[in-house]
């Protein structure tokens, strides 16, 4: 189920994979809102070319490619991450929004705690609301 998400008045694409339980977030919509960069893909990639380079990371390793519908109405693959990747990469990115937005998916994506395991409640559980 694919869903939009709200900060600042910004749309996220964001993915709930029912099979994994997990919320996924549209990573070029994220840099979008960090760095107000007019060109967030080029962003993106440039900056996984720079944490390859100087952590021998590679974030496509641990990003998703999902069919999330873009700005054209066209069903587009694109780099979505889940919660806990989101921040790595939120951490990244220097920006003033980097601490609001790290507070942003507590409110978007409710846990339940089951023994040590956090895991996401499902959409039907809460609803979209801008901040």
């Amino acid at each position: 189920m694919s869903d939009i998400k709200v900060f600042e008045n910004i749309q996220v694409r964001s993915h709930w994979d029912e099979k994994e339980q997990q919320w996924y977030f549209s990573v070029i919509d994220v840099v979008k809102i960090l760095t107000n960069s007019s060109n967030p893909r080029d962003y993106w990639f440039r900056m996984k070319v720079r944490i390859k380079t100087e952590d021998g990371l590679e974030l496509s390793t641990v990003c998703r490619q999902l069919k999330l519908r873009a700005t054209d109405g066209k069903m587009r693959e694109t780099d979505v991450a889940d919660v806990q990747t989101l921040l790595r990469i939120i951490q990244s990115i220097p920006s003033p929004k980097a601490e609001p937005f790290k507070q942003w998916p507590a409110h978007h994506v409710p846990l339940t705690y089951t023994s040590l395991n956090p895991k996401p409640l499902p959409p039907k559980y809460f609803t979209s609301y801008p901040l």
